[in-house]
């Protein structure tokens, strides 16, 4: 604007916050500028607003520098701060001379560019000056060479925090830098490699990660990465060919001395990107970005490579991109790539490879890798199958199939707990039992453990016969096989996973009443629950369990109920301290109580006694104390005796409890309660009653019948009630 416009222009100035600089000794005053342009009357006709900023550094700033004459030449040659602050400003420079030294340094550590090392082809014969920056950007403009002199001469200078502030004013520069980089990246290793380094000594300080998204340096970063890792593959397929054909040794040698020359330039560049893009991922939407260009992958990938200092910045990135459950879940789907190194495999396996899932990949580790690979592979795999959600993914894959044949392989030899305890947790999913029992799979597994007394072999076989459909109507053949050793004397923890996989045969055509007849089963089940042998809490639930199954069967049921006295030992299981076995005695107690009519009333009175055990024990054991006036009549008489509390019904309970005290109810009440009148269903009281007695801890209610209550239904174990 000419100067004879100027009257038509007016500024205003309005200080703002004054605050300290984080890491240097200076003052920062934000403002804000006004700016109108005025008509020919005066009148505005246009404005416009900015907040802009003001950095005053206070080099002479020591421990003996007088605070209160400084602060009143700071308030006296800067006119955005009003005179009225000066306190405030002393305060501050107050704060600046008393900060620590070694928090400031501590601070400076963190930041600075100083961590990422200097690589090959940074060294100079010269030494880099501020001053003759023009000269550095007119090398921008020559040939390769002369542009990465150029580049390296303004990376020196970038590596210096002091220099940031004046390079970042000189936008012609950092301009002619990332034209550079997006026009020439790929014609030279050392040049991408340089002008990346200069944006990363801007990106350790986020006050300067706006300037690297204004020329879009993060995704050129990327796409960078991306291409030089299919480089990478390209240059081991090169390599491994040369290697086969081996026509002449010093061709291959020269080859794979080349290779390493170029590996060891790709790292770094690899090193100074990646390191660029995590400081840039400080910003959370800046890392969305990040991710949603697959940056997972790249970083997934990047794990196969030998350089210490390239892998701890990759695993550092993951680290920290895993605690966003999108990004955990893509690590989870990338991972094969790290377990194996690519080297050591043929072009073919490798294709093979990135084209199944991990479980896949990792079972052919466990077949083809040596001892190390395969116990760590096997651990791995163990460690997701413990997860119900991953269980189904090994269905989808060849995985089960190669593990029963690993299984097979072993023989009569030890199987390697962390495989046998694999295959236990895969067995526990219904399509991967269905796969296991294909073939002669059932056969097989059964022949080895029968003959081997393997109890973990068993439970393998305890955890496919539990699933409903063909795989469970196979166990038919076995049911003979696997009631003989429950009544030979094998280890307990082999009979246990026997009993286990009978009680899960609920096969309508399996006739019960006939094994336990054939192999004289009931003495023994009987025998096992008498209370000196009720220590193993497992071994009781299972038998219990067992005859849960029996009494859905008329035939089974009445041998029970009539022939045995197992329903007795069932009512004192009722209140084991173990709720998985009360669970199992209460559902079939309610069963039996259905079918017959004497123990239906044992049941339900010894439910009724333990439910209400403590208000029966306190009017069983009162005694008369002749110190308790009420206890008497007028007379002088003691009236509570032999129940002739009945008779009064001005002592029964208020409308909060039982009986009114008008006595409507007749004194029958008690009887008929006593006599489970008026028990709610199963011989239970209904929730008045049990309020009124004032009673914790109430056994959960019943549903109508348990007879419709399959075990392998999910709500079996899961229902509840509410009261």
């Amino acid at each position: 604007m000419q100067s004879d416009d100027a009257r038509y222009l007016k500024r205003k100035y309005k200080g703002g916050s004054l605050d300290v600089h984080p890491t240097e000794k200076a003052l920062v005053v934000q403002y804000e500028v006004e700016a109108t342009i005025l008509g020919e009357m005066g009148d505005p006709m246009l404005g416009e607003r900015k907040e802009c900023q003001k950095i005053i550094r206070l080099k002479s700033l020591n421990s003996n520098t007088d605070i209160a004459s400084l602060a009143r030449k700071v308030v006296e040659e800067c006119r955005l701060i009003s005179p009225s602050r000066l306190p405030e400003v002393e305060q501050l420079l107050f704060y600046l001379q008393n900060r620590k030294k070694s928090a400031e340094k501590k601070e400076k550590k963190q930041i600075k560019p100083r961590d990422l090392t200097p690589f090959e082809g940074m060294e100079l014969d010269e030494e880099a000056n501020i001053n003759s920056i023009d000269d550095y950007i007119e090398l921008l403009y020559e040939d390769i060479p002369e542009k990465i002199r150029g580049a390296t001469l303004i990376l020196h200078l970038a590596r210096n925090p002091d220099n940031l502030e004046e390079l970042l004013q000189n936008e012609t520069a950092l301009g002619a830098l990332a034209r550079v980089l997006r026009e020439d990246w790929k014609q030279s290793v050392d040049l991408a490699t340089t002008i990346i380094y200069v944006f990363f000594c801007f990106s350790s300080f986020s006050q300067f990660h706006g300037l690297i998204t204004h020329y879009k340096i993060g995704v050129l970063c990327m796409s960078i990465i991306e291409h030089e890792l299919k480089r990478y593959d390209l240059w081991q397929d090169e390599l491994l060919k040369k290697k086969k054909a081996d026509i002449l040794s010093k061709e291959y040698e020269k080859a794979l001395k080349k290779y390493h020359g170029l590996l060891t330039k790709q790292e770094q560049l690899l090193r100074v990107a990646l390191y660029l893009l995590l400081n840039l991922s400080e910003d959370t939407r800046t890392e969305l970005k990040m991710r949603n260009k697959n940056i997972v992958h790249l970083l997934v990938k990047t794990l196969d490579r030998d350089s210490e200092e390239l892998l701890v910045l990759v695993v550092s990135f993951l680290k920290k991109l895993s605690i966003f459950l999108e990004n955990k879940n893509d690590m989870v789907r990338n991972t094969l790539i790290c377990f194996y190194p690519k080297r050591r495999c043929s072009s073919g396996y490798l294709k093979y490879a990135e084209s199944v899932s991990v479980h896949s990949w990792l079972v052919c580790v466990c077949v083809s890798g040596d001892e190390a690979q395969r116990q760590i592979a096997m651990c791995i795999l163990y460690h997701i199958s413990m997860d119900d959600r991953f269980k189904s993914m090994f269905a989808y894959t060849d995985c089960i199939p190669q593990v029963m044949k690993m299984l097979f392989d072993c023989g009569e030899e030890r199987i390697d707990a962390e495989l046998i305890s694999f295959c236990i947790n895969l067995a526990a999913n219904k399509r991967n039992a269905q796969i296991m029992c294909e073939g002669n799979g059932l056969k097989m597994l059964m022949k080895r453990a029968l003959k081997l007394k393997d109890p973990l072999m068993m439970k393998m076989i305890r955890n496919i016969s539990q699933h409903d459909g063909p795989s469970k109507n196979l166990f038919i053949d076995y049911v003979g096989d696997l009631a003989a050793q429950i009544g030979l004397k094998e280890e307990e923890e082999f009979v246990i996973e026997c009993l286990g996989t009978l009680s899960n045969l609920t096969i309508p055509d399996l006739d019960w009443e006939l094994v336990l007849k054939e192999y004289n089963l009931v003495p023994y089940l009987k025998d096992h629950l008498k209370p000196a042998q009720q220590e193993d809490d497992e071994f009781v639930c299972q038998i219990v369990y067992v005859f849960y199954q029996m009494v859905f069967h008329q035939a089974t049921r009445d041998v029970i109920i009539k022939e045995t006295q197992a329903p007795a030992y069932l009512i004192d299981l009722m209140h084991d301290k173990n709720a998985e076995i009360r669970k199992v005695c209460d559902n079939t107690l309610d069963i039996i109580a259905e079918y017959d009519v004497e123990w239906g009333k044992k049941i339900q009175s010894e439910k009724f006694r333990w439910h209400n055990s403590q208000w029966l024990e306190m009017v069983e054991n009162r005694q008369m104390d002749e110190a308790e006036p009420f206890m008497y009549g007028d007379d002088g008489e003691p009236f509570l005796q032999n129940g002739d509390i009945l008779e009064r019904p001005d002592l029964f309970y208020s409308s909060d409890g039982i009986i009114p005290v008008d006595g409507a109810i007749s004194p029958e009440f008690f009887t008929d309660f006593q006599n489970g009148d008026l028990l709610g269903p199963h011989g239970f009281p209904s929730s008045s009653l049990t309020d009124g007695y004032g009673q914790t801890g109430v056994t959960p209610a019943r549903p109508a019948t348990a007879y419709g209550f399959r075990p392998d239904e999910p709500f079996y174990y899961g229902y509840t009630t509410s009261r």
